[in-house]
């Protein structure tokens, strides 16, 4: 049996255009995975906004209400004229969740607990590195048109474009100790005709906190693509933590993952942590260490995002190589020797 869109947003059918959108709110605030940190949240915050993509477009709703999902994506007949059967219509759902939900609420995320803001034209040194992103094509990827974007005429109501997300890579150093990241961009903006359109370059200026999350978010608004008939969308930079050489992360603590012999799990060993700062920490052990088994470094993660000045710890996992063969003779003394 196909979906019940009305049922994903808890709605009956025959719902008003603006229950549909108060049901899209509600359950898009339940389940955005800012929020709700459940398993399968992330899929229902997916499946919210598919239900609200088609119960608030006309044509895929009346498609939906005769036919259901099968028939919407399974190639519904449109009605043609003199009553025959027209076109067929086919529905998919590639929208970007994320981007809708940002789109319904004016391009502001409830959850993000902050937004860099533009201090108009930067001071800095531009022979410094950044990164080029060109509005309107970062590779082959267009800014997309929010509805009722284009194609307006005289006195028609603009609505912004999406947000336009994109990630910002960091490395677990640049979170440790903090960084300035420079990116620039070459958007289109209106000539004083407010006609004709011509392409400026601009630097944004990114300065990334100590101890800033994987998936925080930092907003440009306004600085998408600018035409006669949208209002540019914002720019979000979403952080991204590089793969790191020695370290794994989990929030603010650090794993580092020690292989040891069988002989120093056994017998004892002395492991030199490495830290994200450069130190070496010596750790010695005198217990038996099982494999997959934690110990941890107070204080030596990465700092808290709300408190920099605190740190998480650094965890050490053990991975305990095993030989490949053991010699004849040693059979019988390590018989003797280990436990049942």
């Amino acid at each position: 049996m196909g979906k019940d869109y009305y049922r994903t947003l808890g709605l009956a059918r025959g719902a008003s255009d603006e229950e549909v959108k108060r049901a899209y709110r509600r359950q898009a605030l339940r389940f955005h995975p800012d929020k709700n940190k459940e398993p399968g949240a992330e899929e229902r915050f997916k499946e919210v906004a598919e239900a609200y993509d088609v119960l608030s477009d006309p044509k895929k709703r009346e498609i939906f209400d005769k036919y259901g999902e099968e028939g919407l994506k399974g190639g519904a007949p449109t009605s043609g004229a003199g009553g025959g059967n027209g076109p067929t219509f086919t529905y998919t759902f590639r929208g970007d969740p994320h981007a809708m939900f940002a789109e319904f609420f004016d391009g502001r995320n409830p959850f993000d607990t902050f937004f860099v803001q533009r201090n108009g034209d930067e001071e800095m040194d531009v022979d410094d590195a950044f990164t080029t992103f060109h509005m309107g094509g970062f590779g082959n990827i267009s800014f997309p048109r929010g509805r009722g974007a284009g194609g307006q005429e005289g006195g028609g109501c603009r609505k912004q474009d999406p947000p336009v997300l994109y990630e910002l890579k960091v490395s677990l150093e640049e979170i440790y100790a903090g960084c300035t990241k420079k990116m620039k961009i070459s958007h289109k903006r209106l000539n004083p005709d407010g006609k004709t359109v011509r392409t400026e370059d601009k630097i944004l200026t990114i300065e990334v906190k100590r101890g800033w999350k994987e998936g925080t978010k930092i907003t440009f608004p306004k600085e998408g693509d600018q035409t006669p008939n949208n209002i540019p969308a914002d720019i979000v930079f979403v952080v991204k933590d590089k793969p790191h050489a020695v370290f794994r992360r989990e929030g603010s603590d650090i794993i580092y993952p020690a292989k040891i012999s069988l002989r120093e799990a056994l017998c004892g060993c002395t492991v030199n942590t490495p830290t994200l700062d450069g130190r070496t920490i010596p750790m010695v052990f005198k217990d038996v260490l099982k494999p997959g088994v934690k110990r941890r470094i107070p204080g030596e993660g990465l700092p808290y995002p709300k408190t920099p000045e605190q740190r998480g710890d650094l965890i050490i996992e053990f991975e305990v190589r095993f030989p490949d063969r053991i010699p004849p003779s040693s059979k019988p003394i390590l018989e003797q020797i280990l436990p049942v």
